[in-house]
C-alpha cells in the first residue's frame, strides 16, 4: 500500500488528468442511460399480473392504456378528437361511444350500459390503448402529443400520464438535488474542518466518483428514477467520511515527514486504504443485501450504490491526494482554527453517568419497538405528487365524475361462451366497489351476431386466444378495500376460467404489497447478518457485533417509529432503504469508537479511562460525519416536490442525527457495563501481561 501511495503522490498530475479524461465517457454513459419511471415494472416477471401484461402486448398489440375524460364537447367534436388521437404514433386503438356509433352497428341496438359507461352528464370518456408498455418511451411520447393536440376540455388519466409527469418533475429536480447537497455539505465541512478551501476539493473528488458511477450505469441498461434521484446525494453522504479520514491522516503524517509533503501523502494514502476499505465493507454489505429482493428495484439501487461506494474509495485515494498536493499552498493559506470544541466535558459526563444513558435507552426502546411495528405504509406512490400536475388533476376528475379510482383488465380465454361471460360479469358487478364490468358481449349486445361485428371493434377486445374485459372500481389503488375486491374478483374468475388473469395497477400493487413485505424481512436479516459477520471478523469478537448492531438498530427503530407517533405514513420502500442504508452507513460511527476503545484497553488503561478517551477522540469525527450526511439529505428533503424522494431523504437525514446521538451516548455506556464480557470474548482488548495472567490461572485451575 505504501508503494501504491508513493506512486500516486509522484504521478499526481497524471492521475488528475486521467481522472478528468474519464469524465467524458462517464458523462456520455450517464446521458445515454435510460431511466425507468414505472415502479411496478420491477415486479417478478412470472407472476400473473406481469404475464398478463406480456400477453396483452403480444396478442392485442396493447401495452398501457389511458382513460381520457372530455368535458362539455359535442359528439361530433369527441369523434374528431378520438380520430386525431388514434393517428398518434404508438396509439393502437381508441374506444369511445361516438366512434362505436359511427361504425356499421346501429346506434339503437347498442346496450344502454354502453352509453352509461362512456357518458356522465356533460362528460364523455374514451379509452386509449397504446402499443407499448406503460412507461415505454413511445407511450410517454404519445401522451405528450395527446396533450398538445387536445383542448383544455380533455383530461388524460392513468399510469402512463402519471409516469410522464413524474419523469418531467424528476428531470427538473435531480441536478438541483446535487447542488443543494453540495452547498449544505460544504457549509458543514467549512465549520468542522480546519481549512476553508479543503471542502471544495472534497466535493470535487466525490463529484468525480459520482460521475464515474452514474456513467457506468449504462452497462445495466437502465436505472429507476428513485436510484437516479438518490444516487448522487447518497454517494456524497456515505463516502464523504473517506475524504475526511485522508485529510486527517495527511495532517498527522506531516508531523513525521515535515520536509516532504509527497512522503507524508504516500503514508496517508497507505493508512487510508487500510482503514477505508475495511470501513466501506459494512456500507457495501448493506447495499448488496438489497440485491436479494424479489422486487428488483432493490437490485437496481443496491448495485448502483455499492458501485458508488467503490468509486468513492478509488477517488479518495487517487484524485483527492493529487488535488491536495497540487493545491497544498492554497489550502494552507485558507486554514483556520478548529471551530468545534474538544468535547472532553461531554465525554466525561457521559462516561460518569453511563447507567443513566443505558437506562434511558431501555426506556426509549419500548415505544421505539411499538412505533416501528405500527406506523402506516402506503404503496400508491403518485398519491404524494403535487396536486397541480395534469395527471393528478385528470385522475381526480375521473374519480369525481365517474366515481372511478382504478380500472382492472380481465383476460379470459376467447372461447368462453357469451352466456358464461355475461354470467361472470354479472357476478362481478355485485362485488363491493365495482362500478362497471363489461366485455365484448356486453359491448355489442345480444342482438348483434359476432360474425357481423366489424373487425376494428372486435380486435380491440378479442384475439384468437384471449378476450378482454374492463372492470371499473370506486376504490383507490393500494387501499385495503381494492385489495379485498381484487381477491374476490379472482375467486369469481377461477370459477369460469382457471387460466384467467386480472391485471392492471391495482392487482399489480396488491402483488407488490405481498412481495415487498417478504423482501423487507429477507433484506433486514441479510444486512444485519452480513454486518454482524464483518464486525465479528474485524474485531475477532463474539460480543461486539451484538452490541454495535443493537445500538444502530435502536437508532433505526427510533427513526422509523417516529412516523407512528407523528401520524405520518411511510412508503413501502422506506423501511427497506432506511434499514439497510442507516445500518451500513452509520455503524461506521460505532466501529470508529470501538477501534479506539480497543487500542486504549490493550495499552493497559482501565475501562473508564479507555472508554473516556475513545469517546472524546471519536465524538468530533462522528459529529462531522453525521452532520455531513444530514446536510447532504435534508436540503433535498425540503426542496423536492416528489413525495417519495422527499420522504426518503428526510428519513436518512433524521437517521444520521439519531444514530449520532445514540452512538455517542448509548455505545460508551454499553462499553462501561459490558467491559468484562467484551474483554473475555474479543481479541486485542487485554494487554499481554493480563493475557498471561489469565492463561496462568486457567492452567493452574
Amino acid at each position: 500500500m505504501l508503494k501504491f501511495g508513493e506512486w500516486i503522490a509522484k504521478h499526481r498530475a497524471l492521475i488528475l488528468i486521467f481522472g478528468v479524461v474519464m469524465l467524458l465517457p462517464s458523462a456520455m454513459g450517464y446521458l445515454n442511460t435510460r431511466v425507468n419511471y414505472d415502479i411496478l415494472s420491477y415486479l417478478p416477471k412470472d407472476i400473473n399480473t406481469m404475464v398478463g401484461q406480456d400477453i396483452l402486448k403480444d396478442e392485442f398489440g396493447q401495452g398501457g392504456f389511458s382513460l381520457v375524460m372530455v368535458e362539455g364537447m359535442s359528439d361530433k367534436d369527441v369523434a374528431a378528437t378520438a380520430e386525431k388521437i388514434e393517428g398518434i404514433d404508438h396509439v393502437s386503438k381508441v374506444l369511445c361511444y361516438q366512434s362505436l356509433t359511427n361504425c356499421t352497428i346501429p346506434k339503437e341496438v347498442l346496450p344502454s350500459d354502453v352509453y352509461d359507461f362512456f357518458n356522465k352528464g356533460d362528460n364523455t370518456m374514451m379509452a386509449v390503448f397504446f402499443d407499448d408498455t406503460t412507461s415505454a418511451d413511445g407511450t410517454l411520447n404519445a401522451i405528450e402529443e395527446m396533450r398538445s393536440i387536445t383542448s383544455k376540455q380533455c383530461f388524460i388519466s392513468g399510469m402512463s400520464a402519471i409516469t410522464l409527469d413524474m419523469k418531467k418533475l424528476t428531470q427538473s429536480e435531480t441536478l438541483i438535488y446535487a447542488v443543494i447537497a453540495v452547498i449544505l455539505t460544504s457549509i458543514v465541512l467549512t465549520v468542522t474542518m480546519d481549512s476553508f478551501l479543503i471542502p471544495l476539493f472534497f466535493m470535487l473528488s466525490i463529484g468525480f466518483a459520482v460521475v464515474w458511477n452514474l456513467g457506468s450505469n449504462i452497462f445495466l441498461g437502465q436505472i429507476s428514477f428513485i436510484t437516479q434521484a438518490l444516487a448522487m446525494v447518497l454517494q456524497l453522504g456515505v463516502t464523504m467520511d473517506y475524504s475526511i479520514f485522508l485529510w486527517h491522516s495527511y495532517k498527522e503524517q506531516q508531523k513525521y515527514y515535515p520536509d516532504s509533503r509527497q512522503e507524508a501523502m504516500a503514508h496517508a494514502i497507505a493508512a487510508t486504504i487500510t482503514s477505508v476499505v475495511g470501513s466501506s465493507f459494512t456500507t457495501v454489505a448493506g447495499f448488496l443485501a438489497m440485491c436479494f429482493m424479489t422486487f428488483t428495484l432493490g437490485l437496481d439501487l443496491g448495485i448502483v450504490m455499492a458501485k458508488g461506494v467503490v468509486c468513492g474509495v478509488i477517488a479518495c485515494v487517487t484524485i483527492l491526494p493529487a488535488m491536495i498536493l497540487l493545491f497544498d499552498k492554497a489550502i494552507a493559506k485558507t486554514s483556520h482554527r478548529d471551530f468545534l470544541p474538544e468535547f472532553k466535558r461531554t465525554s466525561g459526563f457521559i462516561v460518569k453517568n453511563s447507567w443513566i444513558f443505558l437506562t434511558a435507552a431501555i426506556v426509549v426502546l419500548i415505544p421505539a419497538v411499538y412505533g416501528n411495528s405500527h406506523y402506516g405504509v402506503y404503496y400508491k406512490l403518485d398519491s404524494t405528487l403535487p396536486a397541480h400536475l395534469d395527471s393528478v388533476i385528470a385522475n381526480t376528475k375521473l374519480a369525481e365524475e365517474y366515481n372511478m379510482n382504478s380500472t382492472h383488465i380481465l383476460m379470459v380465454k376467447s372461447d368462453m361462451t357469451a352466456k358464461d361471460a355475461n354470467k361472470m360479469l354479472s357476478e362481478m358487478k355485485d362485488v363491493d366497489g365495482v362500478q362497471f364490468a363489461m366485455g365484448f358481449n356486453s359491448l355489442v349486445g345480444s342482438a348483434i351476431p359476432e360474425e357481423v361485428v366489424p373487425g376494428e371493434i372486435k380486435s380491440i377486445l378479442k384475439s384468437d386466444e384471449w378476450q378482454l374485459m374492463l372492470i371499473g372500481s370506486e376504490y383507490e389503488v393500494a387501499s385495503d378495500a381494492v385489495n379485498a375486491q381484487v381477491s374476490e374478483l379472482n375467486k369469481i374468475i377461477q370459477k369460469y376460467d382457471p387460466n384467467g388473469m386480472l391485471i392492471g395497477e391495482a392487482p399489480a400493487t396488491k402483488d407488490l404489497i405481498t412481495i415487498t413485505d417478504k423482501d423487507f424481512k429477507v433484506v433486514n436479516f441479510l444486512s444485519i447478518g452480513a454486518i454482524f459477520l464483518i464486525i465479528a471478523f474485524t474485531f475477532k469478537s463474539v460480543s461486539l457485533p451484538v452490541i454495535l448492531v443493537s445500538v444502530i438498530e435502536l437508532a433505526i427503530m427510533i427513526n422509523l417509529g417516529t412516523a407512528c407517533y407523528t401520524g405520518s405514513k411511510l412508503s413501502f420502500i422506506a423501511p427497506i432503504v432506511i434499514g439497510t442504508i442507516q445500518l451500513g452507513a452509520t455503524v461506521d460511527y460505532a466501529i470508529l469508537m470501538t477501534t479506539r476503545y480497543r487500542t486504549e484497553r490493550h495499552s493497559g488503561r482501565d475501562k473508564k479511562e479507555s472508554v473516556g478517551i475513545a469517546l472524546s477522540t471519536s465524538i468530533k469525527s462522528i459529529i462531522t460525519s453525521a452532520l455531513g450526511f444530514f446536510a447532504a439529505t435534508v436540503g433535498v428533503a425540503l426542496y423536492s416536490d416528489i413525495g417519495l424522494i422527499s420522504e426518503l431523504c428526510m428519513l436518512l437525514a433524521r437517521g444520521a442525527l439519531i444514530s449520532m446521538v445514540v452512538v455517542i451516548t448509548v455505545l460508551p455506556s454499553m462499553f462501561m457495563v459490558f467491559d468484562k464480557v467484551i474483554c473475555k470474548t474479543s481479541v486485542g482488548f487485554l494487554p499481554k501481561e493480563s493475557k498471561n495472567k489469565y492463561e496462568y490461572r486457567f492452567k493452574n485451575a
